[in-house]
C-alpha cells in the first residue's frame, strides 16, 4: 500500500516538475522576451508571426511522431524511456535559452521549438503511465492530483520568477534580461530535480515477449491497427471528437484571456496577477472536482465544468471592470484543472493498459489540434462583427457541440467495444 502511494505521488510530481516550463516559458516570459529581446530589431507584426510559426512547427512535429512512438513504447515497454528522452530535451533547451543573445531570433525560435517538443512529447508518455499507477477506482483522483500539483508547482516557480524580473537587483542580477535568462535556467533545474521520483519509483510493466528487436516495425503495425480500430469504435471515437471540441474551447480561453483583457484596456500587471491567481486556486479546485466525480459521476462532473464555462463566456462578453476579470479568473481556476483531469481519467477507463501509450498519443493528437479552430473562430467573428465581446461569446459553440456529442458516449460500452475489437484482432 505504501509502495502504491509512493508511485502515485511520484507520478503526479512530474506534473509539478514540467508545469514550470508551461507557466514560466510558454505562457509567461518567452513570448514577451522573444518580442522585446530575441527579435528586438524586427517589426512587431513579423515577430508575432515568427513566434506563431515556432509554436505551430513544434505542435506539428509532435502530432506526426507521437502516435508512432506511442505504439513503439507499448510494444517494447519504452514509456519511461521515451518520457525521459523528451524531458531531457526540454530541460536542456530551457537552460539553453539563457545563452541566446539579443537579436538572435532564429536561434531562439529553434531552441524554443525543441523545448516545446520535449515538453509535449514527455506529456504523451506521462499520460500513458497513468494506468500503471492507478485503478479504475482511483483514476479520477490520481489524474486530478497530477494537474493540481502542476498548478501549484508551476505557480510557485512562476511567482518566484516574476519577483526575480521585477526586483532583479535583489537577486544580484544586472538587468531584467539577465533575470529572465536566470528564470529559464531555474525552469531547467526545477524540471530535472522533480522528475527524479518518477524515474525511481514508478514501475512500468515489461512485455513478457522479448523475441523481436524490430521495435519500429512492431510499433508501425500496432499504430496502423490502432488507428483502424479507433475509426470503427463508436464510443472512443465520439469521445475523442467531443473532447477536441470542448477542450478547444478551454484552450482558446487560456490563450485568448490576456489578449481579450488588453483589448478591453486592462493593465498588464492585473492580467499577470490574474494568471497567478488561476495557478494557486487551480491546485485545490482540481482535487475538489475529482471528489465531485467520485461521489457523483465523472461524466456528470465534466458536464458541470462545461456548464460553468458557458456561464464564464456569457459573463466575459458583458465584462466592463477589471475586478470582473479577477472574478472570471477565479471561476476559470475552479474548473480548468477539473475538466482536464477528468477528461484524461474518463478516457483512460475506456482503453486497455497494454495499449495506453498509443491510445493516449491519439488523445494528445486531438489535444494538439485544440485551440486551432477556436482562435480562428474568434478572429473571424471579430472581423465580421468588429466586436471583441461577440467574438468571445462565439466560443460557447465549441462547448455546446462538445457537450452534445459527449451525451452519446457510454464509458462501459466503449470499454467493451474496444475489448471485443482487440480480442478479435
Amino acid at each position: 500500500m505504501q509502495s502504491e502511494k509512493k508511485s502515485v505521488y511520484s507520478w503526479a510530481l512530474y506534473d509539478w516538475a514540467n508545469s514550470a516550463y508551461a507557466t514560466t516559458v510558454m505562457a509567461g516570459f518567452f513570448p514577451l522576451f522573444f518580442k522585446s529581446y530575441y527579435s528586438s530589431q524586427t517589426d512587431v507584426t513579423l515577430s508575432t508571426a515568427q513566434l506563431g510559426i515556432a509554436n505551430s512547427v513544434s505542435s506539428l512535429i509532435i502530432v506526426l511522431i507521437a502516435p508512432l512512438l506511442g505504439a513503439i513504447a507499448d510494444a517494447a515497454s519504452f514509456k519511461k524511456r521515451f518520457l525521459f528522452i523528451f524531458a531531457f530535451l526540454g530541460i536542456l533547451m530551457s537552460a539553453s535559452m539563457s545563452l541566446v543573445q539579443e537579436g538572435e531570433w532564429q536561434m531562439a525560435a529553434f531552441i524554443y521549438i525543441l523545448g516545446n517538443i520535449g515538453f509535449m512529447g514527455s506529456n504523451t508518455f506521462y499520460d500513458g503511465l497513468l494506468q500503471s499507477v492507478s485503478s479504475k477506482k482511483n483514476v479520477d483522483f490520481v489524474s486530478g492530483l497530477g494537474f493540481s500539483l502542476g498548478y501549484l508547482g508551476g505557480g510557485i516557480l512562476f511567482s518566484l520568477n516574476v519577483w526575480m524580473v521585477q526586483d532583479y537587483a535583489f537577486f544580484g542580477l544586472e538587468s531584467n534580461a539577465a533575470a529572465v535568462k536566470a528564470s529559464f535556467i531555474s525552469v531547467a533545474i526545477w524540471w530535472a530535480i522533480f522528475s527524479i521520483p518518477l524515474m525511481l519509483f514508478v514501475k512500468e510493466e515489461q512485455k513478457a515477449d522479448k523475441k523481436t528487436h524490430n521495435h519500429f516495425k512492431d510499433g508501425y503495425i500496432r499504430l496502423k491497427n490502432t488507428f483502424r480500430k479507433i475509426t470503427k469504435l463508436k464510443h472512443v471515437a465520439l469521445f475523442l471528437v467531443a473532447y477536441w471540441l470542448y477542450i478547444d474551447g478551454v484552450d482558446t480561453i487560456i490563450r485568448m484571456a490576456v489578449d481579450y483583457g488588453m483589448a478591453l484596456g486592462f493593465d498588464s500587471k492585473n492580467l499577470i496577477f490574474a494568471l497567478l491567481l488561476v495557478q494557486f486556486i487551480g491546485f485545490p479546485a482540481t482535487l475538489i472536482f475529482t471528489k465531485i466525480a467520485h461521489f457523483w459521476d465523472t461524466k456528470k462532473a465534466i458536464y458541470l465544468a462545461i456548464g460553468i464555462y458557458l456561464l464564464i463566456i456569457t459573463l466575459a462578453s458583458l465584462m466592463q471592470e477589471v475586478y470582473e476579470f479577477y472574478i472570471l479568473a477565479v471561476m476559470i481556476a475552479l474548473v480548468q484543472g477539473g475538466i482536464q483531469a477528468l477528461s484524461r481519467s474518463y478516457y483512460s477507463k475506456m482503453i486497455p493498459k497494454e495499449y495506453s501509450a498509443e491510445f493516449f498519443a491519439f488523445y494528445n493528437f486531438m489535444g494538439k489540434f485544440a485551440a486551432i479552430f477556436g482562435p480562428l473562430l474568434i478572429a473571424g467573428v471579430a472581423l465580421f462583427t468588429h466586436s471583441s465581446r461577440i467574438s468571445i461569446a462565439s466560443i460557447s459553440v465549441l462547448f455546446i457541440l462538445g457537450g452534445a456529442l459527449l451525451y452519446f458516449v457510454d464509458e462501459e460500452k466503449g470499454e467493451k467495444e474496444l475489448h471485443d475489437a482487440l480480442v478479435h484482432n
